[in-house]
């Protein structure tokens, strides 16, 4: 096998009324006075941040609101609430949402772990040494942020998107209940099962060997099939219980770097993705879907037994040993036919119109840009690969 590195830290609490709990478990973990960060209207609507606020208070806890979390969160949203957090003595960071909110919340917690320095340096990839603990109640199952080592965040000015991954900010709890998913619309399921299979995907396909570690293969073609079986049911009926709860535990699973071990990470197509999302503001499942088919038919050549694999124990296709090459692409487009069944797009065209030469060559000098000389794992991209990539994916 080869050598590999795991740590999830990050305490699980899955099930039915966990979040009525969520108050003994900011105590476990020390949290005295917390931020309570949020999105929109629905986490109120729905009960979900009084049930909260009451299980805080119960023990005792007191608190602050932070709201207005959007999709691709914002740099200026992290600024305001540490400034906030730094006049109001908290201690705990508690995300109440989905990754845009964890994202946004881990942000917080490394800018207050640094107080003298910019949060964005962070972001730009100096080492995070301290970081102010983050709890989850989770409503979304998508990212994987509840459990991973990640947040992204859109600096306002020219909508620059990068991301911290370190494992400072993993999230000390988690609390998952499926039924908090129940009200999602249905393109937020589909942006969020596409994102599950993609952080599987980018840990997958990323060494040129024919095989990677075995257990790990198999974890990461489980996790695959998981999303393949329930994905579509949980989008047609989301109060399904049993395919929300598969779905929800698969986010997970699918970030925390289980699936990764030994193979470590691509992610050139959510780094291509980022940058249509933070142009567009697109949605970040819609953005990967748009662009996957054509980041695996670009670089495919390099190991098509690879991709073979993937087709033959993901998709079941016939292996075609004179013409692996043939196996490899009936696996890609096994893939995008899912995508295309819980409608997501499978190009830029179908995710936004009117994008020319000259927005991708923007788009690629950001994605390959600020340090990066070459992107993605699997094979290295420059930044002509990235444009043909794009390009591919326009048509």
């Amino acid at each position: 096998m080869r050598s590999f590195h795991l740590y999830t830290p990050t305490e699980v609490f899955f099930g039915k009324k966990e979040e009525e709990k969520t108050g003994a478990y900011v105590k476990k973990w020390g949290g005295t006075k917390v931020l309570l960060h949020y999105g929109g209207k629905s986490a109120e609507k729905s009960g979900l941040l009084d049930r909260v606020k009451a299980s805080l208070e119960c023990e005792g806890i007191s608190y602050v609101t932070l709201g207005g979390v959007q999709p691709n969160p914002l740099l200026s949203l992290v600024y305001k609430g540490i400034e906030l957090c730094k006049k109001e003595k908290v201690d705990f960071i508690l995300a109440v949402g989905g990754g845009s909110v964890i994202d946004s919340a881990k942000g917080i917690a490394v800018g207050l772990g640094h107080p003298d320095e910019d949060v964005w340096d962070f972001y730009l990839g100096k080492e995070v040494k301290n970081c102010y603990p983050v709890g989850v109640v989770l409503t979304i199952a998508a990212a994987g942020s509840e459990t991973s080592n990640s947040s992204v965040v859109t600096k306002d000015e020219g909508r620059v998107k990068r991301s911290i991954d370190q494992d400072p900010i993993r999230p000390r709890f988690a609390v998952m209940n499926p039924e908090l998913l129940y009200t999602l619309p249905k393109y937020q399921i589909a942006c969020g099962v596409t994102d599950i299979m993609m952080h599987t995907l980018e840990r997958y396909f990323s060494h040129k060997d024919t095989l990677g570690n075995d257990l790990t293969d198999k974890i990461a073609e489980a996790v695959l099939d998981n999303v393949i079986q329930y994905g579509p049911k949980f989008y047609r009926n989301p109060t399904d219980y049993k395919a929300a709860s598969e779905i929800m535990w698969a986010g997970s699973v699918s970030h925390n770097n289980l699936t990764g071990c030994g193979n470590g990470g691509d992610f050139a197509t959510h780094l291509i993705g980022h940058e249509l999302s933070g142009r567009y503001d697109a949605a970040h499942g819609a953005t990967l879907a748009a662009v996957w088919g054509s980041w695996a038919r670009y670089v495919m050549p390099d190991n098509p037994l690879r991709f073979a694999q993937y087709a033959v124990k993901v998709w079941g296709c016939d292996f075609d040993s004179a013409c692996p090459e043939n196996t490899a692409l009936a696996g890609i487009e096994k893939t995008e036919e899912f995508f295309q069944s819980i409608d997501m797009p499978i190009s830029i065209p179908q995710l936004v119109e009117g994008v020319t030469d000259q927005d991708l060559q923007e788009m690629t000098d950001l994605c390959v840009s600020l340090g990066r000389t070459a992107i993605g794992g699997f094979k290295k991209l420059s930044k002509e690969d990235v444009f043909k990539i794009y390009q591919m994916a326009n048509k």
